[in-house]
């Protein structure tokens, strides 16, 4: 006889109006793709174990058989390295983005002026630096980083009920390496389906049902994910071959699961192949609650057509989208230079604290400076020292920093160490620009690849969903002002693409500012011939653009003759004041003073 405290999970599913097969093929396919990764996965773990430690217990080092557990942190310090330098060179200024115009249009003045300054006003108001910063981490210790835009909505009611304004527009999101599955195989991540995960309590559920623009589906899909814990209640679920389907990752079984409060939300987006209807069905976004239940089958909502899923890998592996990080290959070498490091603490505690060899009888002694030792005529005291060939260490683990910091693509001269060696402007120019090939390949193609797309998703995330005015700040350039724009859903409808130009922009104008510098002092120049066919403001104009001072309007024609022309003006109107007064008698002036106190 059935235990009526024990539930059949197929009829409480198909009670409720779940059991659906397309529910059970996205999550097959997310176990399946997330079983192809499972090596991947284990390698960031042990590497992010290197990243974090505090000694060699946390690691995989930890079974070796040393007294002293130091770890050296050079993992970490390139971790930041990178991303300080990453950051300094995706957001060098202000301006680090333009539009890009397609037709006569959308080039027009206004409408640029519209489109960035909306688009600069969101990314300040929605923290889009400080999410970059944390995909730039990604980038950086798992090799990939994920991302996509919403369109949030975050105004809330007081007490009294009046509505405050809260953030309003397109926002950045991270998604963490492990919530999301694709084909690793595909010719591109564009061109495989995506499935993403999220876990939420029922509370969080609610409230990215407020705060989300298209997150309609939630209203009805919560009364399914209500009923299906009513239903399940207190009671245990029978195991059957179908609630084997429920193992949700985190979770022994499916009754720790249903009775933890969380709800687990698989987002697919792509196309799939529908069997029973023998139609291939493109461009869907379905979304599928506790591994049962689809809440939302439509249509890719954005206009252009397919996920709003970003990604970007630094080192690219051949048949395989999961790339490589900067890290990946250092972990052997911070493995033996952990390994050099307290193998020489070792020797140095055995000189310090040798092993004493005793043979015969002697008395009981104990270290000291003069300390006397006594035994018979057989016995012998003798000090076991080890060889110190292992102190010799240090040369070894030197360079092997230096290696890490050259494979890394963080040369030495970007933490302000220049190389050994004298060189003259031009080849330290020369060599700092051969030196960071790697860094600004890597970091040129995260802003191509990755902030750029994300950048017009932004944009095509605010034309679909704004519906009222919406009001953006811009600093004036030439009286520093700031005017307020009223920006309405035609202001940023156009034909063309916001484009960052940060990195590339970085990269090149250190390069042109050394060689323009390094041009000036030199003896060409120097030479009378050579200056006079050269334009004094074309250089100076150049200058201020390189160093990013154009704000400033420090470049004027012929203005500092203009300003030496005043300053003359002043002094010698100064000097005509000081001359007058030497010519009038000071008695006389004091009565003149006193006459004019008397009067008044």
């Amino acid at each position: 006889m059935a235990d009526k405290n024990v539930l059949d999970l197929d009829q409480v599913v198909d009670s409720i109006g779940g059991s659906d097969p397309l529910a059970g093929w996205i999550s097959n396919i997310w176990q399946l793709w997330k079983g192809a990764r499972q090596q991947w996965e284990n390698e960031v773990k042990e590497r992010r174990n290197f990243v974090f430690a505090t000694d060699t217990t946390k690691t995989s080092t930890s079974h070796l058989p040393w007294k002293n557990k130091t770890t050296l942190p050079k993992l970490t310090q390139l971790r930041d390295n990178l991303h300080a330098n990453y950051m300094a060179a995706l957001f060098p200024h202000e301006d680090w983005f333009e539009w890009m115009p397609m037709d006569e249009a959308s080039a027009e003045a206004g409408k640029a002026k519209a489109i960035k300054a909306y688009i600069k006003n969101k990314i300040e108001l929605s923290g889009f630096r400080d999410t970059v910063s944390k995909l730039v981490l990604d980038y950086i210790d798992y090799g990939n980083a994920f991302a996509e835009v919403v369109y949030i909505d975050e105004q809330h009611i007081l007490p009294d009920g009046t509505p405050v304004g809260g953030y309003q527009g397109p926002k950045l999101h991270r998604i963490s390496p492990f919530d999301l599955m694709f084909d690793i195989t595909a010719r591109d991540f564009k061109s495989s389906p995506v499935i993403t995960r999220r876990l939420l309590t029922l509370g969080q559920l609610r409230k990215t049902q407020k705060e989300q623009a298209d997150a309609g589906w939630i209203e009805k899909g919560f009364t399914q994910i209500f009923e299906f814990r009513k239903y399940v209640g207190s009671s245990s679920i029978h195991d059957t071959a179908k609630s084997e389907g429920l193992q949700i990752d985190g979770f022994s079984d499916a009754n720790q699961y249903l009775g933890s409060g969380m709800v687990e939300i698989l987002e697919f987006e792509g196309d799939y192949y529908d069997v029973d209807k023998d139609e291939l069905v493109e461009n869907r976004r379905v979304i599928v609650a506790d591994r049962y239940f689809i809440l939302l089958n439509e249509a890719m909502p954005s206009w252009f057509g397919k996920s709003n899923k970003e990604h970007v890998g630094w080192r690219q592996r051949p048949d395989n989208l999961m790339a490589m990080g900067p890290l990946d290959n250092l972990v052997g070498l911070q493995y033996r230079m952990d390994h050099l490091e307290n193998l020489r603490a070792d020797v140095f505690d055995q000189i310090a604290h040798p092993v004493v060899y005793q043979r015969g009888y002697v008395e009981d002694w104990e270290w000291g400076p003069g300390e006397k030792i006594y035994g018979d005529t057989e016995s012998s005291v003798e000090i076991l020292r080890p060889d110190t060939t292992a102190l010799n260490a240090d040369f070894q683990i030197d360079r092997i920093q230096l290696e890490m910091e050259e494979f890394a693509g963080a040369p030495r001269q970007a933490m302000g160490f220049r190389t050994p060696g004298e060189k003259t402007a031009f080849e330290v120019s020369a060599l700092e620009n051969a030196a960071g090939r790697i860094f600004q390949n890597k970091i040129q193609h995260f802003e191509n690849v990755f902030i750029e797309p994300l950048l017009n998703q932004m944009l095509e995330a605010a034309r679909r969903n704004i519906n009222t005015l919406d009001v953006a700040a811009v600093q004036d350039d030439d009286f520093g002002a700031v005017e307020f724009l009223r920006i309405t859903p035609e202001d940023i409808t156009a034909r063309g693409k916001l484009v960052p130009i940060g990195a590339r922009h970085f990269a090149r104008s250190n390069q042109l500012a050394a060689n323009l510098f390094n041009f000036v002092n030199s003896a060409a120049y120097a030479d009378p011939s050579v200056a006079t066919h050269i334009s004094g403001l074309v250089i100076a104009t150049a200058a201020q653009e390189l160093l990013g001072l154009d704000r400033l309007k420090m470049v004027s024609p012929d203005v500092r003759i203009t300003e030496q022309l005043q300053s003359q003006r002043l002094l010698q109107s100064a000097q005509t004041d000081v001359a007058v007064e030497g010519t009038v008698d000071p008695a006389l002036a004091a009565e003149e003073v006193d006459e004019e106190e008397g009067l008044a």
